[in-house]
């Protein structure tokens, strides 16, 4: 478990790298949430590192302020998400990623394919990832923002898993209901609802956590991953 640098064409960023025991295995770029690239962040590394996966996130604020790694626990970190989240460039974003997908694609020891997971402001990118770039496969795990380009859903190419909650705070059922229908028929994309479930509802310490969904949405996951990484 280490964190790296990789270069961009505006600059060099760090990420969290974790590595499998095995030294070889398939690759999953992991999307922070609002929060950079958190305890929270490296620990879904470490554990797709303990599943034989090469783990990496990058750290995407690091145009407005390199490192950021706060919690959902205070009013002063929220404000400070907010402030973070408004601030950042998403077309770059994207950018970012796809750097860092051809980064670990080339890593050492990193075999086959690679795909990508991301929560919250990470789902929006990880169905940007789908729809942009040449990644293996994605999950978007209650992606913000979905709906406001729903227009790119013809560029998907790969396969795509998307886990939302039904009664997300951030993402409406009006929204919800033009994701639904927007792949509808896709049958490169495979949608889980949780009914009753709240946004970030995987989150370990959050307002939101559910234990029996959070499992049951990693369940699906870990499959879609095998199936389609290894």
């Amino acid at each position: 478990m280490t964190d790296l640098s990789i270069q961009s064409d505006d600059g060099s960023f760090s990420a969290y790298l974790a590595t499998p025991a095995s030294g070889s295995g398939p690759g999953v770029v992991v999307i922070q949430e609002i929060f950079g690239v958190n305890a929270n962040v490296r620990a879904i590394c470490d554990k797709l590192a303990a599943d034989g996966y090469f783990a990496i996130a990058p750290d995407l604020f690091w145009r407005q302020e390199p490192g950021i790694q706060i919690t959902d626990q205070t009013e002063a970190e929220w404000k400070k998400a907010f402030e973070l989240y408004q601030g950042f460039n998403e077309v770059k974003g994207v950018e970012d990623l796809a750097t860092t997908l051809a980064h670990l694609r080339k890593y050492p020891g990193v075999t086959g394919k690679v795909g990508c997971v991301g929560f919250c402001l990470g789902g929006k990118l990880a169905y940007l990832m789908a729809t942009r770039t040449d990644v293996d496969a994605s999950v978007s795990y209650y992606g913000v923002g979905i709906d406001k380009d729903i227009a790119e859903v013809p560029a998907i190419t790969k396969p795509l898993l998307m886990h939302i909650a039904g009664k997300d705070g951030f993402v409406p059922q009006e929204a919800q209901t033009v994701i639904k229908e927007a792949v509808a028929g896709n049958f490169l994309v495979e949608v889980h609802v949780y009914p009753e479930r709240d946004h970030a509802f995987t989150r370990i310490g959050g307002q939101h956590y559910h234990e029996e969904d959070a499992s049951l949405a990693h369940t699906r996951t870990a499959e879609f991953f095998k199936k389609h990484l290894a």
